[in-house]
């Protein structure tokens, strides 16, 4: 992974550039950003950046053996520590609990080469481990500590990559604050997350903060072209739906996102209309597509919904929707939904979404969101 793989971000890079040109790099720093941010690829190819033999002012060459190695995840001196499917006794914290022996390690780098913006939701299911509990045991935070105290094999940095420290039983993560505070020479510690605020204060108190904003709908558009992944027309339309999530817009590439703001647009009609016959066939037809189509359509429904509120307050330069969208959006915002009500349906669709995330049932949540919608419409 290179800085130059990554979509925009020029402000973040520069800064992590900076602070190794300068060697002013923290021994410890967290990765933070929303979903679908750049959080851990950033931490890759600033890793990239410092094992590269030939690097230039502004990225790592690509071509030399250690850049080559770090495309496949297979420096020996970088180490990675990620949640797994925990035993009771390593969920209280057993230090004399040993655990499971499985390449869980080669999965990761697949996973991390795959869905680099992915979350742990995806690498649960990537992995097969549905209704599994997954921590960093205690036994794993042993690990790398012995993994640390062993010599560099190529006498450069040591980096230890945490990716979801908030998933650190808080045994593993007191037994890690003494090596983060004063880890040996020429180790550095990055913490990859997008969920910062569920991390012990401690850990937090020990880390650089790097915060990674979520992508500009223009690095999105231009990423998706440049890459040749869609047309300009669908990038457009797929960067506004994304909202900043980079992973939500390689999801939606194969949803035809064209279509599902005409899909929202049915909906509402169906519910304005009180068709009941309809909206129980449309419930049918939603709990068989595939989850991600169902959850694709869930957050088209939240930024049609985003969409009708800046109308409803006259903040039209706000509006991201395409030419062919506008009129609906025209339509049913004020004489249809009122403030109060697109509120309310920001807050359902948003439910909708956590709870297909959580495997509820499709069609009851379609229909459930269904009659929500419908009482709004009728009581405007």
């Amino acid at each position: 992974m290179q800085f130059a793989d990554i979509p925009g971000l020029p402000e973040t890079k520069e800064k992590l550039i900076n602070a190794v040109k300068y060697n002013h790099l923290a021994h410890a720093l967290l990765f933070h950003g929303p979903e679908g941010s750049a959080s851990l690829t950033l931490s890759l190819a600033l890793a990239t950046y410092l094992y590269c033999e030939n690097r230039s002012e502004l990225d790592s060459c690509g071509t030399c053996s250690s850049c080559q190695r770090m495309k496949r995840l297979v420096m020996p001196d970088l180490n990675f520590a990620f949640p797994v499917v925990a035993s009771t006794k390593e969920e209280t914290g057993d230090e004399d609990e040993k655990e499971e022996k499985t390449d869980v390690l080669a999965n990761w780098r697949k996973f991390a080469s795959a869905q680099p913006y992915g979350n742990v939701h995806d690498f649960i299911y990537f992995n097969g481990f549905e209704k599994k509990q997954l921590n960093i045991s205690k036994a794993s935070a042993r690990k790398i500590i012995q993994a640390l105290s062993l010599m560099s094999f190529e006498g450069g940095y040591k980096i230890m990559l945490i990716w979801a420290p908030e998933y650190l039983h808080p045994s593993a993560a007191n037994a890690l604050l003494k090596i983060i505070e004063e880890p040996p020479a020429k180790t550095l510690f990055m913490l990859v997350t997008s969920q910062a605020d569920q991390l012990l204060t401690t850990i937090l108190s020990r880390t650089q903060k790097i915060l990674v904003r979520a992508f500009s709908d223009e690095e999105i558009k231009t990423h998706l072209v440049k890459a040749g992944l869609c047309d300009s027309k669908a990038a457009e339309q797929i960067a506004m739906l994304a909202d900043g999530n980079l992973r939500e817009a390689y999801r939606m590439i194969d949803q035809v996102e064209d279509k599902q703001v005409t899909q929202i647009r049915d909906w509402f009609r169906l519910c304005a209309a009180k068709n009941l016959k309809e909206i129980f066939e449309e419930a049918d037809r939603f709990h068989k597509v595939d989850k991600e189509a169902q959850k694709s359509l869930m957050l088209t429904g939240l930024n049609v919904t985003r969409e009708i509120m800046l109308k409803n307050f006259d903040l039209d330069a706000l509006l991201r929707t395409t030419e062919e969208d506008r009129k609906f959006i025209d339509n049913i915002s004020k004489k249809v939904l009122n403030e109060d009500h697109v509120l309310q349906l920001y807050k359902a669709f948003n439910e909708a979404h956590y709870h297909l995330e959580r495997n509820g049932n499709a069609k009851m949540i379609f229909t459930d969101l269904s009659m929500d919608i419908l009482v709004m419409m009728s009581k405007k």
